[in-house]
């Protein structure tokens, strides 16, 4: 065995079972049983019976529109009713006269991390008016924070992606620090579903990358164009390399309707996202997992344009995910669980994740008996480690070592 760093001695595993955490090099290099003579560690800490689970994965957000750490921003509704493009302007506006986006997406980071998140996915807005700036500090953000948090970018076009130029900016994108490419409602908003799917897809064949779609558009349209993601899916042999976030379609029709839907994405291995927000229907969480589609959790907006809401906690998207699933027995509030740890980690690629041996040494130790008390308690106990490393305690961020 590798000289072991630290030994956390009274942890208890999701499962139940005591434990001591052995660390070597940032990574899990032993689970042994209490009562064993104690291994040899340069550091000891005693987690006094904490329940310890993966960091929790927060499969997407947006770091660079947010007014967290800003001044309050009154929500300002749609003239009627949810529309796309006019929430779009709307953000323009705003953000316009917002603080700096470090200022705002660094506030947003370090209240993710305190409340146990050790890996995101962040999308982040091209523009023809903005250019690569929003990209640019998220991607110095990435690197500042690397010791407290995994992050990966989606680069997307907030206006469409096929205004003349858009589809260059967002080529450089991938070539500037991005790793994943997205889009936005090919039909309603794009209004040219085949050629903003062809611009997506070229683009992530052209550079070997995964795609992460926003869905917002609803009913038999909606359900059409995620038949076709998943055709062309399948087609370009991308199996397990799409994501496709939000998609209210699946939870706004009949399970009859939908489940030729969810057969064919579970064939292309496509992801689905949601964050059950409170005033749409989203897509049914059992249905989709029985049907064999991965289905993953994400805060989406937090306290932006789009809507107030939001403090980073994916416990607490686990909750009301939950709570609006109609989930009530221990093994529900153990998928909820799962929204935001396994299966958002294999949704968005996550290496080698988990608590087994070889893992990055990245969990959290909570005040809960269990996972399911966890998801309803939502403790603010807690302390997070990345790599083995303390980067948390009890919702104040530690430091973000360079």
């Amino acid at each position: 065995m590798s000289e072991i760093d630290v030994a956390f001695d009274g942890a208890r595993l999701p499962d139940g079972t005591p434990a001591t955490i052995l660390v070597a090099g940032g990574r899990i290099a032993g689970l042994e049983p209490p009562g064993l003579q104690a291994a040899a560690a340069k550091e000891r800490v005693d987690l006094q019976g904490a329940l310890v689970t993966p960091g929790f994965v927060d499969g997407h957000i947006h770091l660079d529109t947010t007014f967290f750490g800003d001044r309050w921003r009154p929500h300002r509704p749609c003239s009627n009713g949810f529309n796309v493009a006019e929430r779009v302007a709307i953000q323009k506006e705003l953000i316009a006269d917002a603080a700096p986006i470090e200022q705002r997406a660094t506030a947003l980071l370090e209240r993710v991390i305190s409340r146990g998140t050790t890996h995101l996915r962040t999308h982040v807005e091209v523009d023809l008016d903005f250019q690569l700036r929003h990209l640019e500090a998220i991607v110095a953000l990435r690197d500042r924070y690397r010791d407290a948090i995994s992050i990966q970018i989606v680069a997307f076009a907030r206006g469409t992606i096929l205004r003349e130029g858009t589809l260059e900016l967002l080529e450089e994108a991938l070539q500037q620090g991005a790793d994943i490419i997205g889009g936005v409602d090919p039909a309603g908003y794009e209004g040219d579903m085949q050629a903003h799917l062809d611009a997506v897809f070229g683009l992530a064949e052209k550079h070997g990358r995964g795609i992460d779609l926003h869905l917002h558009d609803s009913g038999s349209l909606g359900l059409f164009e995620l038949d076709e993601v998943a055709r062309r899916t399948t087609a370009l042999g991308m199996q397990g390399q799409v994501v496709m976030s939000h998609s209210y379609a699946l939870g706004e029709l009949p399970w009859a309707t939908v489940a030729p839907t969810a057969r064919r994405l579970a064939e292309a291995g496509i992801a689905i996202m949601t964050n059950a927000p409170g005033d749409h229907p989203f897509p049914p969480v059992l249905a989709l997992r029985e049907t064999g589609v991965t289905v993953f959790a994400g805060n989406d907006d937090i306290r932006d344009s789009w809507w107030p809401y939001g403090d980073g906690d994916m416990l607490e998207r686990a909750m009301l995910i939950g709570y609006r699933s109609g989930f009530f027995t221990d093994e529900e509030l153990e998928v909820a669980f799962d929204l935001i740890t396994e299966s958002a980690a294999r949704a968005i690629g996550v290496k080698d994740y988990g608590l087994g041996l070889g893992a990055p040494a990245d969990f959290v130790a909570l005040d809960a008996q269990h996972v399911p008390e966890a998801v309803v308690g939502r403790p603010a106990r807690r302390a997070v480690y990345k790599n083995g490393r303390l980067v948390a305690r009890d919702g104040n961020f530690i430091s973000s070592r360079q």
